[in-house]
């Protein structure tokens, strides 16, 4: 994984920070944060931050204290240099596999954007959900952005920035073949975890609580109109995946 991530570098940056899929996800989970009554004042972890988008967005929204994590070094490089641009010294970043996270905490919440994905098999999805829960406080909060199961080859998100080429029965489960449709697209791959499969493996871990919440899209804009989300409101990528340790 890390010698995938550090061979896409800015592509994936520009893929993430463009594609409708992310601005699903990024409108999910502000609407989420909003709910939870926002996070002034909590210390905020952020899992396969990749570039610092959502980290950011945690800063920008008053936390306490800002941690970004990825495995990639590339992708922490290029956190990092951002924050140098803007001055901001109050986010920290760190590469960490999230398998096996350091003592970084505790924080009061933890966001994730699909790195529940990459585990290769069970032991690695139970490992990553321990993790997390071991750098929350009782009572902390858990937000994961997770795609969602069974679609391909049925469902086509091309139109939202995401194309899923095969799927490959492989171990504990499916292996998913894409592209991120940048110019020239970007190859992926991730696993295709069941809901139930994540569920089993946060309790495990120890979260009390486990709940789903389905992806919301943005209001349409001239760009994209409401017929644009048609497709996706159907049959939508990726849910939020919602844990109190």
């Amino acid at each position: 994984m890390r010698f995938q991530y550090d061979t896409i570098g800015e592509r994936y940056a520009e893929s993430t920070s463009t594609a409708a899929f992310s601005a699903a996800d990024t409108y999910t989970l502000h609407g989420a944060l909003d709910a939870l009554g926002g996070v002034r004042g909590l210390d905020a972890l952020d899992l396969a931050c990749g570039y610092g988008y959502n980290t950011r967005l945690l800063a920008r929204g008053g936390a306490r204290r800002t941690v970004g994590v990825d495995v990639s070094e590339e992708m922490i490089r290029l956190a990092r240099e951002h924050e140098a641009t803007k001055d901001r010294p109050d986010v920290e970043y760190h590469v960490a596999d999230a398998t096996g996270l350091p003592h970084l905490g505790p924080f009061d919440l933890a966001t994730a954007a699909y790195v529940f994905s990459y585990a290769p098999d069970r032991r690695s999805l139970h490992a990553m959900f321990r993790s997390v829960r071991a750098n929350l406080r009782a009572g902390g909060r858990l937000l994961a952005i997770v795609p969602n199961a069974g679609a391909f080859p049925r469902v086509d998100w091309s139109p939202y920035g995401v194309r899923i080429l095969d799927r490959v029965p492989d171990g504990d489960a499916p292996l998913l073949k894409a592209h991120f449709l940048t110019e020239p697209p970007v190859p992926f791959e991730i696993r295709e975890w069941a809901h139930a499969d994540l569920a089993e493996a946060a309790v495990d871990a120890g979260f009390v609580t486990v709940g789903w919440q389905p992806n919301r899209t943005p209001p349409a804009d001239a760009v994209r109109d409401e017929a644009y989300w048609t497709a996706y409101r159907a049959w939508p990528i990726s849910s939020l995946m919602t844990c109190t340790a």
